[in-house]
This record gives C-alpha cells, structure tokens and sequence, in this order.
C-alpha cells in the first residue's frame, strides 16, 4: 500500500484498519471520517503487532478491527485477537501478543490502586489509562494517558508487574485456542511460488512461440515469469489459490524432470502409429511406447488395444544407447503369462 503522509511518502506491507462506530458506545453520531480515537487505538496496534510480523512472507497483510460493542479496551481486543486471526490464516508470526488496559484510582491522600483490564466508567474517573502490549518475553507497544501531574516510580512499577501478570495470563488463553500459527494458509489465500530451474529448460517451459508457457496459464489459470539470471531460470507462479499453484507447479517440475530408470509414470495416449504410440509420461516429455513393448502377446495392429487419450501406466527402461530417445513399456507392468512365464 502506497502512503502519502504529511511528513512522509512511501510504502508498507502491514496495516491495521480500526473501526469504531458511535453504537459501539451507546453514542448517537454519523459515521463520516476517521476521529482521533480511531487513529490512535488503531496506531497502537499496529505498532504493537506489527513487531511479530514475518518481513519476507510476500504478502501484504491487512487487518481490520470492526468494534461492535465497546466498555473496556478495545484496542487490547484489537491486538489479541489480530494475533489470533494472523496464526489462523497461517501467517508465521514471531511470538503471539497480546495485550491488556490499567487504570489508576487515587484520593488526596496519595492513596491509589492499579486496576487491571478497566471498563468504560474506570476509564473515564480514573486517573491514567495505561495499555501494555507484548510477547513472552517483552513488551512490544506501550501507551499512557494521565490526568495527574507525573507518577512515582513504585507506582510505574506495580503498574508494569500488573501489566505482565495480565498479559501472560490473557496469553495463556489465546495459546488455549491456537498455540502456533497453522502450517499452511487458507486454501483460497491467493498464492505465489518460485522455482529454480536450470538454464536449459528455459525453452522447454516457454516452447515454440509461447505455446507450452501460454497453454499451462490457461489450463491452471495462473500467471508464470521466467527471468534467465546467471544461466538459470527463475520461475515465478502466481494464482488465486492453492490448488492453480499447486498445478502450475506440477507441470513446471514435469518439464524440468530427468526421468529416472526404473520409475513407473502414468502416461497418457498421445499418437497411435502403425509401430507402436507416443506417450507422454511427463509433462512436455513425449516417448514411443513401441507395439512389442505394449502387451506380452504379440499385436499385430494398436486397434482395439489403445486409443489416444487412453491413460496408462508405463515403466522407464532408460535412454536408447544410439538414438538416446526414452525407452518406454508398458509389458513389464502386466503379469505375463502362464506360457511365457514357464518358456522363460
């Protein structure tokens, strides 16, 4: 997102949208622009969970605070439960946070007490509204407003003990309910993938005029860039959710496979000539599964037996030593015959 500021220009991949409409408050008001307690409770959470964010996920990420109803600390909410909705949606966040609201009551005397997680109405009669945000192991954001004229310092102290003991027990209940990030996005979180692929398969992913590069797109609904750097291609897949990259992908890795001798691949029925048909067993790599290689029987004519389209199995004999072509059968896979079994 592009930021045009009063005394800065530029751009960020995390923001926090915090909505707090009048009812939420019991209030009576139009909602128009965003007011001073919209931008200040959202700024704290920002800045608070903005710590914990992963700088090379890719994405830019944005939170939205919707506050339905209100009579406490909206903005801690806002943190704890943006902690939540970012482990949920698989984001690999550094440490959970969370956050909790102080109050100060205090009389003539210099009486006072600190109390933890403050209404609406301790709030407003209190004498400072202090919010303390952080992991585990520290605190990430911090925020005071006072209506007296400074704090003695056993105060701030007992103030900062509370806050930790406040938040590790909050903390504890967030961890109850997802105690680390989910392994994988949603399924329909719009995905992008790189691939690293040697020089030479360059031309084989784009093919002739763009045909191979320009049918995978359309086939998996996905955008693919090749960038050729230091003799190698860097491939770069985006799509709208996981299952076109994980297709895209598929492909790309079938062209840029070396067949292993030995393996079984499903193959599907390309061509059928007179000798035998052309298979593609992997994607963008074609061979002749020769009519002796077909079934133990010996056939005469493919009709009846293949057809193209046909999806079969076949086993990778290896490279033909002269003509260095790939060596295909599908024979080997089939039980052989009681004769043949027992001439052999």
């Amino acid at each position: 997102m592009k930021i045009d500021g009063a005394f800065s220009i530029g751009e960020t991949k995390f923001i926090l949208h915090y909505n707090f409409p009048g009812f939420s408050t019991g209030e009576a008001k139009p909602n128009r622009g965003v007011g001073r307690r919209e931008v200040g409770h959202g700024n704290l959470a920002l800045r608070a969970l903005k710590k914990v964010v992963p700088v090379d996920s890719g994405y830019t990420i944005r939170i939205v605070s919707d506050i339905l109803e209100s009579n406490g600390s909206s903005s801690m909410a806002t943190v704890c439960a943006g902690t939540l909705a970012m482990m949920d949606a698989g984001i690999k966040i550094s440490k959970p946070v969370s956050g909790i609201a102080l109050g100060l009551i205090t009389d003539a005397n210099n009486n006072y007490a600190v109390l933890s997680d403050i209404l609406g109405d301790e709030d407003h009669l209190g004498d400072m509204d202090f919010k303390v945000c952080g992991t585990k192991d520290g605190i990430t954001a911090v925020q005071m407003d006072l209506k007296v004229n400074g704090l003695p310092f056993e105060v701030m102290e007992q103030a900062l003990n509370q806050a930790k003991e406040g938040r590790l027990h909050i903390l504890g209940e967030i961890l109850k309910t997802l105690s680390v990030p989910n392994s994988d996005y949603k399924a329909h979180a719009p995905r992008f993938a790189k691939i690293e692929i040697p020089g030479e398969f360059i031309g084989a992913i784009i093919g002739p005029g763009g045909k191979v590069i320009q049918e995978m797109q359309k086939a998996t609904n996905t955008s693919i860039t090749i960038t050729e750097v230091d003799n190698k291609g860097i491939v770069e897949v985006f799509g709208e959710n996981k299952a076109y990259i994980d297709a895209a992908m598929a492909r790309i890795k079938g062209i840029v496979a070396v067949p292993e001798e030995g393996e079984v691949y499903d193959a599907t029925v390309k061509t059928i000539m007179p000798y035998g048909a052309f298979v593609e067993f992997l994607p963008g790599k074609e061979g002749l599964l020769h009519i002796s290689e077909v079934d133990w029987k010996r056939l005469d004519t493919l009709e009846g037996v293949l057809k193209e389209g046909d999806k079969i199995q076949v086993k990778f004999m290896g490279n033909d030593p002269k003509t260095k072509k790939y060596k295909l059968s599908r024979k080997v896979l089939l039980p052989k015959p009681e004769k043949e079994a027992e001439s052999k």
